[in-house]
């Protein structure tokens, strides 16, 4: 559930709507022309009424044969004319309407990936996936719909209003009398159903956050025997949901109820009227019949409000829902170009059309090794080192963690830190070690020092330049990360490994990395490293997806590497293997390394030991397992005598 799930009180929908506006003005001129296109279109079918008085009065009452034909080829016209404008207006919306859908969406994936994690660890997957689909859908509808006939209508009404007036100025103010009643209940029906249709739409976003953990928990639900217990709870969503639309369509009814049978009963009293008229010679009859044929013309204009304020409370809140996340800040608000929604003026660049690998798979911001679009890319020397406009000042200073404390931004005020005074230093080409127990606050050391989280005060450098003074997408090509719970995506061992190095990395890169991480079974593969590895990875093991997630750390000969506790899914020799190569690569880098084992530990030049949230020692794994009880505590649970 998002944590700023909004209220409806005290809200503009007109104010929410005028937000799609930079969105919507690089195809105004076609959405202007189909509205006037639609305009002229209805009012055509005003001129209607108006030659059937003419035949009545003329052609009818004189008993001309000739002129009724001509009064009929006359409507055959009118009919004809209509009928192609409103196709026009549909063939002149259809295209600017998918680019506008596009745009947004294509700026809403832009700015999720620029979020920081904490907006992520907040936030629901399916609210954020409902946004994306569902939520735009709405917007491209009412885009195409209700925006154009709330303003066509209401012209529609107008002129057909101004007709009648002139037709027969009694009968005209009898047909007015609703006005007010029906005004009034669309402004109550406007402020109830934007509070329903908000709760809608984010029940919607809870049901598909169930789906998806459903589908990529569907081994634990089998496992443990509980898809009835899981389709009793997302059956209850769904009848949850199910209540309130049933309240939206309630509300819906109602508003219809009295929009169609307060007009209706207008125009029976005005037929009643003009009757009276007709009869005393007061009122031609082709006068009556082009004023109950032009009230009669007015009865879709009039009844589709209610539907047209629905659609439009709908899009509103879709809109304010798209907003919230567009509105969130991202890690680098300077890093995002003035209109992140912007579509490119080549509609082929969104899709990728005519593309494939792992550029149209993954766009630059979902690695975190790729520079975004309009930043400069930092160029590779030797050694791997970054040749860029944030050059480190000095060249031999390694990692540097100084008086670093963090605390989570969703944390009380008056909780202890997770991480507190952390002052270590890991040298040039030194590897270490980083152990303490479960809990102690490991893997968010780790995840400062790319800026996955940003440290709440102290400092951290690399090579003597602050982090905070680097772009990220710069800082992310110093530093790779393998984590401990692999994350693959939909697409080939390759693509997700090469992930991690440069656009211009290949196969000789690809290949020293599967050896390095003991990843040769790719090659056994049905399609070797094409072989497409499915949603999350799931169609390899446990070990086989932590064996490509250290290769892809690695593929890109990173300055800085910060591996977290890589090895816990291998088997002892696999393990042994990953080590002995590894060795290589550590020592061509400055590499913090999570260690729960001995084994792992040994890797490194050094261990720091992490308790409560600080460092309370550092040394060799040797002196640490001597002088240290609560290092050698940690270690006990394995053979420490190597």
């Amino acid at each position: 559930m998002p944590p700023t799930r909004a209220t409806t009180n005290d809200r503009s929908a007109l104010r929410i709507l005028l937000r799609l506006w930079p969105y919507v003005r690089p195809v105004r001129v076609r959405l202007f022309s189909a509205a006037l296109v639609a305009i002229v279109a209805s009012c055509t079918g005003l001129v209607i009424p108006l030659v059937l008085k003419w035949m009545v009065d003329g052609p009818v009452a004189d008993r001309d044969p000739a002129g009724v034909w001509l009064g009929a080829l006359y409507l055959l016209l009118l009919g004809l004319a209509e009928a192609l404008l409103f196709g026009l207006r549909r063939w002149l919306v259809a295209r600017p309407l998918s680019h506008v859908e596009a745009s947004m969406r294509a700026g809403l994936y832009a700015r999720l990936q620029r979020l920081p994690v904490a907006f992520h660890d907040r936030w629901a997957s399916g609210q954020l996936l409902s946004r994306a689909t569902t939520d735009l859908m709405l917007l491209r509808m009412f885009l195409a719909f209700p925006l154009t006939f709330l303003l066509v209508n209401g012209v529609t009404i107008l002129v057909g209003v101004v007709i009648m007036l002139m037709q027969d100025w009694t009968l005209g103010l009898v047909i007015l009398l609703p006005t007010v009643p029906v005004m009034w209940t669309c402004v109550i029906f406007e402020k109830r159903y934007a509070k329903v249709a908000r709760l809608a739409q984010d029940q919607v976003g809870d049901l598909t956050t169930v789906v998806e953990e459903s589908v990529l928990g569907i081994r634990i639900i089998k496992g443990f025997g509980r898809h009835r217990s899981q389709a009793r709870a997302f059956r209850e969503l769904v009848r949850t949901l199910r209540g309130t639309e049933l309240r939206k369509a309630r509300m819906l009814a109602t508003i219809w109820g009295v929009i169609v049978t307060l007009p209706e009963l207008a125009i029976g009293a005005a037929l009643f009227w003009g009757s009276v008229q007709v009869a005393n010679g007061d009122l031609s009859a082709g006068t009556l019949v082009a004023f109950l044929s032009t009230a009669l013309a007015l009865r879709w204009p009039v009844e589709s409000i209610g539907f047209l304020l629905a659609m439009s409370q709908e899009a509103a809140t879709a809109t304010e829902r798209y907003f919230e996340v567009q509105d969130a800040l991202p890690e680098d608000a300077e890093a995002l170009p003035q209109d992140a929604g912007a579509l490119p003026q080549d509609a082929g660049a969104l899709s990728g059309a005519g593309g494939s690998g792992l550029g149209a798979q993954f766009p630059a911001p979902l690695s975190g090794r790729c520079p975004a679009a309009g930043d400069e890319a930092p160029r590779r020397g030797a050694g791997n080192r970054a040749v860029g406009p944030h050059r480190p000042a000095r060249d031999n200073d390694g990692i540097r963690f100084t008086a670093v404390s963090f605390r989570y931004p969703d944390a009380a005020p008056d909780s202890p830190p997770t991480l507190e005074d952390i002052t270590l230093h890991i040298r040039p080409g030194e590897s270490m070690a980083l152990v303490g127990a479960t809990g102690s606050g490991k893997t968010t050391l780790t995840a400062l020092i790319p800026r996955l989280h940003e440290a709440t005060s102290g400092h951290i450098t690399l090579d003597g330049t602050d982090i905070t003074a680097m772009p990220r997408e710069e800082l992310r090509t110093l530093v790779a990360v393998a984590f401990e719970e692999p994350t693959l995506f939909s697409a080939s061992v390759g693509e997700n490994v090469l992930m991690g190095a440069d656009d211009t990395a290949g196969e000789p890169e690809l290949a020293r990395a599967l050896s390095v991480a003991q990843a040769d079974f790719a090659h056994a593969l049905p399609q070797g490293t094409g072989t497409q590895v499915g949603e999350q990875g799931l169609s390899l093991s446990g070990g086989q997806r932590q064996r490509l997630a250290l290769a892809r750390a690695v593929v890109g000969r990173p300055r800085f590497l910060v591996l977290d506790d890589p090895l816990s899914a291998l088997d002892v020799h696999t393990e042994a293997a990953v080590e002995a190569a590894l060795r290589d690569v550590l020592a061509d880098t400055t590499a913090l390394i999570v260690a729960h084992r001995p084994s792992t530990v040994l890797l490194a030049d050094r261990v720091a030991l992490l308790s409560g949230g600080r460092i309370t020692a550092v040394g060799t794994h040797h002196e640490l397992l001597r002088d240290n009880a609560e290092y050698a505590h940690l270690m006990s649970g394995e053979d420490h005598r190597r």
